[in-house]
């Protein structure tokens, strides 16, 4: 009997997931004013009880792409000069939030898998003067950051639309320091979800 958890057959094509989530959040990215399935921006992060202090010196339109599902700044206030690495970074917000945190001393990486995140996270960071962040293309499975480097991993309504979340989380491990912490916000579902809906990659990004 095979027990290695890593040979079961997917049970979604992880490909075609993230070509999903991609098709979805280059929207997000490229016109952020359109209506989504979900919350976006400066009042959804007004909603998630951001620290106002934190947000309040970021612009409109550097907030415009949120769309976190909670607040994993509330989970422990963030430390100067701390390493942190944002799994599923998006346009930057957290990531912004997260520079202001750590101050110069600290670096924030923040890691994403859509070509049009990265470019406006990217752009973002530059016209706000934050040197202490850079943004990497990858994916929470294959996390392009070195071993034992993070103290601290944030995500926000990301790990969920990972296909393989024991990859991710084992990737997660391996980021960070030990005695690191992981502090994540996402959608969990307390009851078993049939196989048919598994399946279907439409009720993953929907």
């Amino acid at each position: 009997m095979n027990t290695n958890p890593s040979s079961a057959k997917p049970v979604v094509d992880a490909q075609a997931l993230r070509d999903q989530v991609k098709l979805k959040y280059r929207d997000v990215a490229t016109n952020p004013e359109q209506e989504f399935h979900f919350h976006t921006g400066r009042a959804l992060a007004q909603r998630l009880e951001y620290d106002e202090a934190s947000t309040s010196q970021i612009p409109d339109h550097a907030v415009a792409s949120f769309a976190g599902v909670a607040n994993p700044f509330s989970l422990r206030d963030l430390e100067v000069g701390e390493k942190v690495v944002d799994l599923g970074s998006g346009a930057g917000f957290d990531c912004f939030v997260a520079s202001a945190l750590v101050g110069d001393e600290g670096e924030v990486v923040g890691v994403d898998m859509t070509e049009e995140m990265l470019s406006k996270s990217r752009a973002l960071a530059n016209e706000l003067g934050l040197s202490n962040i850079k943004f990497r293309d990858g994916l929470l499975e294959e996390l392009p950051v070195e071993d034992a480097w993070a103290d601290v991993a944030i995500s926000n309504g990301v790990i969920n639309l990972c296909s393989d979340k024991k990859k991710a989380m084992a990737e997660i491990y391996r980021i960070l320091k030990p005695g690191g912490y992981l502090q994540f916000a996402d959608i969990a579902n307390s009851k078993p979800v049939p196989p048919a809906a598994i399946e279907n990659i439409d009720l993953w990004t929907a």
